[in-house]
């Protein structure tokens, strides 16, 4: 399948309609990419990361843990908000999935924008210092299935259980009714609020094979 490049004009206009919102943590706009694993975040936030300039981009995925996939509320608060509501640079360990504990370190500047990008970033903790929450629109089975057929069968096991700690999580916590606009995880396209119909599609941008 072809993978045309995204509409760099539509996400120009998106990119400065984030700019223009008003700081929500410190100098900072917090703009939050949710949606499930295998939904098309991390891709779509590294294409509006670089429509931003080269925003920077914390991937939860950095926090979270084998143990605690969803556990990760405290450290983001300490190693990150913390120091950006401040102005200041963040510095957070970054949890190395193959030896199964913390160990680099990463640091994340007090940017204009920054993009926080991972399953439940538009949580209820997160969301009073977020400017934004986009939701990546793609339904749980679908995007399962993207994420096995791209990590491998030797990854069954974890996909299994991640799919029951996700659903729990967003049982109890749901984003997607908060979120200021979606984003189809197939055509890429954006619409309005999630709250409302008919949705007025203002971005196209090609996910199918994220």
């Amino acid at each position: 399948m072809t993978d045309p490049s995204p509409d760099l004009a539509d996400l120009a206009a998106l990119a400065a309609a984030l700019r223009a919102l008003p700081p929500s943590l410190g100098p900072v706009r917090l703009v939050a990419v949710d949606g499930h694993a295998g939904s098309g975040k991390t891709t779509f936030a590294g294409r509006l990361a670089a429509a931003l300039g080269g925003a920077p981009v914390l991937h939860l995925d950095d926090l979270a843990t084998h143990r605690e996939p969803f556990g990760w509320v405290e450290r983001l608060r300490a190693q990150v908000l913390a120091p950006l509501a401040r102005g200041e640079r963040a510095r957070y360990e970054v949890y190395d999935w193959v030896a199964g504990a913390f160990g680099a370190r990463a640091e994340l500047p007090p940017a204009p924008v920054v993009l926080l990008e991972g399953v439940g970033a538009g949580r209820r903790a997160v969301r009073p210092v977020l400017a934004a929450l986009l939701w990546m629109e793609l339904d749980p089975a679908a995007a399962r299935a993207r994420g096995e057929e791209r990590d491998g069968p030797e990854l069954a096991d974890f996909w299994a259980g991640w799919a029951r700690a996700e659903q729990a999580h967003f049982a109890a916590d749901p984003s997607r009714p908060y979120a200021g606009a979606r984003v189809d995880g197939i055509t890429g396209r954006i619409a309005g609020s999630t709250l409302s119909e008919p949705f007025q599609v203002v971005l196209t941008c090609d996910v199918a094979r994220i």
